[in-house]
């Protein structure tokens, strides 16, 4: 096992330590403005796998200095994509280690004659990656759902033909995030020689590839390198305060005292002037501003103005990049979280980025499609479970006023060394760098369950914590938590708890009558133990379409309501008492699971299926979130939320 970890994540500090430098900011999203050019390399890329007896194979032969089809065969994929699924493969589906990708491209002479700075970025890519562009490494990445960016003026061939190539391994072992481990069989009477599997702390796909958008976009020279935002209101008044870094190429990012300086226009939604400031650092007052609300929760919710950030100097603008701000704050105390200084009450799903043949990949259609459902549904809000998500897919959330407990990826996190809190703390400043300046990130998470019942777990999570506090403290921070609260160490170092409950499901299965006890019982012990808000964050069962029966039975849409139904008298009674802040079933949709024999293929938790049809739990859930909607925010609920309810007695909603 050790020999075959040095060959998969080994060999990557080995080949990159000479060649080029671990990226840890993606940078601003490639937005095109009057000074910027964006041009996308999504499509077919070229494809091949590494051997999994020789995984170091394209290293040695140095697959990455001339085209893949010339080091042997090479299939089509897409991209964005996972590459799990999308041929008959098996070996694809499960490969295991080193994956290389590439493409060639052009960019035209006109960039270099008009001195642009060009860059290279890739929304994501799972799980370590390295990038060359014309055979020589200019950048790495560990981590499989943050940016990766890469200048690569000085690099490029114009006017010609140029290559990018990207080796990828998926490959997890305990020192990773989220954690995994190699297990070798060495007994020749059952196994091969060198036989081996992955195992996983999770229980969904580890899906691999290059997952999210590739980009080539341009800068001036002197450029916008870094925008941040937080917002306040005053009365009616909103205020937004920023800090602009610039930077010159070859220079590194600094701010500037002198000139050139910085300027900016407010635009509202409409694209109307609405006022402007001078200086790199500062604050703007807004008069009767248009605040950011979540959906439901004002009649134009998600309401965002543009900041037209500008940098130049004595000869004009030089650098021009549109920033979107919603004027909102947060707010929290022991028993209550507050949107613009009013209490909310979270109505949302878990997640995942899933969906059939493409696995991770991001897919628009799909996005809209997810976005109309939960609105369909009447939720407010969803959990990043259990990775950070898409840019494309955080904008959607901003725009249409959804609310995001954004996670990174670590679940199931076991050992608290060192070297895994330094890492996990270096992922947790990537994510709060990426998505700080998103009006519906209104917690981060910084993981889900947690074996926190170790002692270790105490000053690991409070280092992580306070790590993240200090990138951002504009925020509450949480972890989802699974194990008894006598017994475990995490939650004192939390400003909200998020606790996973599956009564009658995994324990008492069948036994729905007690739910509602053991629920109640549950987050009122929380609360008193630590004096935070609460709330369930994970709660369901699995149902296969399809399969009915009366009265219920495990597996059946009957029982996954049934089970609803006694939780929602729960949430009730623990609503009345002040500190219980929000419910989030698990899952939204039913996603893909390793191979497994207490799944058939999926887990099934899903109020949707895979190919977002709603299931009995869907309409449900759809009359339920409609009434609290009613009840605490007063909105009118929609012609027909409830009309199957005479048929399956929905009662007390």
């Amino acid at each position: 096992m050790e020999t075959y970890i040095t060959i998969a994540i080994g060999l990557l500090t080995v080949v990159l330590g000479t060649q080029c430098a671990d990226n840890t900011w993606g940078g601003l999203y490639p937005r095109e403005s009057e000074s910027r050019e964006v041009r996308s390399l999504d499509g077919l890329w070229n494809f091949r796998l590494a051997p999994l007896e020789d995984p170091e194979k394209g290293f040695r032969e140095e697959w990455y200095a001339q085209p893949l089809r010339k080091t042997g065969a090479v299939i089509s994929m897409p991209v964005p994509s996972s590459y799990n699924d999308v041929t008959q493969d098996k070996a694809l589906r499960d490969h295991i280690g080193w994956a290389w990708y590439d493409r060639t491209f052009y960019v035209p002479t006109r960039w270099q004659e008009d001195k642009q700075r060009v860059v290279l970025r890739l929304g994501s890519a799972h799980y370590n990656s390295i990038i060359y562009l014309n055979g020589v490494a200019v950048t790495s990445h560990e981590g499989g759902h943050l940016p990766i960016m890469s200048e690569i003026t000085s690099g490029l061939v114009y006017g010609q033909e140029n290559l990018v190539t990207v080796a990828i391994n998926n490959t997890l072992t305990p020192e990773t995030i989220p954690q995994g481990s190699i297990t070798y069989h060495d007994d020749l009477t059952r196994y091969p020689p060198g036989y081996f599997t992955q195992s996983y702390n999770f229980d969904f796909t580890n899906y691999a590839g290059l997952h999210r958008p590739v980009y080539v976009y341009t800068t001036p020279r002197t450029y916008i390198e870094d925008i941040f935002v937080t917002t306040d209101i005053s009365g009616t008044d909103g205020i937004i305060s920023y800090d602009i870094i610039t930077a010159t190429t070859k220079i590194g990012p600094k701010r500037l005292n002198d000139a050139p300086g910085c300027s900016m226009k407010v635009l509202d939604k409409d694209g109307s002037h609405v006022t402007s400031a001078i200086g790199c650092q500062g604050s703007i007052m807004i008069s009767n501003a248009s605040l950011w609300w979540p959906y439901l929760m004002s009649e134009d919710p998600g309401y965002l103005y543009t900041l037209k950030v500008a940098v130049s100097d004595t000869e004009g603008i030089l650098d021009v990049y549109p920033q979107k701000v919603g004027i909102r704050t947060i707010g929290w105390n022991s028993t209550t979280l507050t949107i613009n200084n009013k209490p909310v009450y979270l109505r949302g799903c878990g997640k995942h980025e899933d969906a059939d043949i493409r696995g991770k990949g991001v897919d628009y259609p799909l996005i809209v499609k997810d976005f109309s459902l939960l609105k369909w549904l009447g939720a407010n809000s969803f959990r990043t479970s259990h990775y950070p998500y898409a840019e494309e897919i955080m904008d959607m959330a901003d725009q249409e006023g959804i609310m995001v407990v954004d996670e990174c990826p670590a679940i199931g996190l076991s050992g608290f060394g060192e070297t895994l809190m330094n890492k996990h703390i270096s992922v947790m400043e990537e994510l709060v760098h990426r998505d700080r300046n998103r009006p519906s990130v209104i917690m981060w998470s910084v993981g889900n369950e947690p074996r926190s019942d170790q002692a270790a777990a105490k000053d690991y999570f409070s280092n992580v914590v306070n790590a993240t506090k200090d990138a951002d403290g504009t925020r509450p921070v949480t972890c989802v938590l699974s194990y008894d609260k006598k017994t475990e160490f995490a939650g004192s170092s939390l400003d909200i708890i998020l606790v996973n409950r599956y009564y009658s499901w995994y324990s008492d299965t069948g036994h729905l009558e007690i739910i509602k006890l053991q629920t109640v019982t549950e987050f009122t012990e929380w609360h008193e133990l630590h004096n935070k808000p609460v709330m369930i964050s994970e709660y369901g069962a699995g149902s296969m379409p399809g399969l009915h029966t009366d009265p219920a039975f495990t597996w059946s849409e009957e029982y996954q309501a049934e089970l609803m139904l006694q939780n929602f008298e729960a949430f009730d009674e623990l609503r009345k008492k002040g500190y219980f802040i929000g419910e989030m079933i698990w899952n939204f949709a039913d996603f893909a699971t390793p191979q497994e024999y207490n799944r058939p293929g999926a887990c099934m938790k899903g109020l949707f299926t895979r190919a977002r049809q709603p299931k009995l739990a869907g309409h449900l859930m759809r009359v339920h979130y409609w009434s609290l909607a009613q009840k605490i925010d007063n909105v009118t609920v929609p012609e027909g939320v409830g009309r199957l309810g005479s048929v399956y007695n929905w009662k007390n909603l």
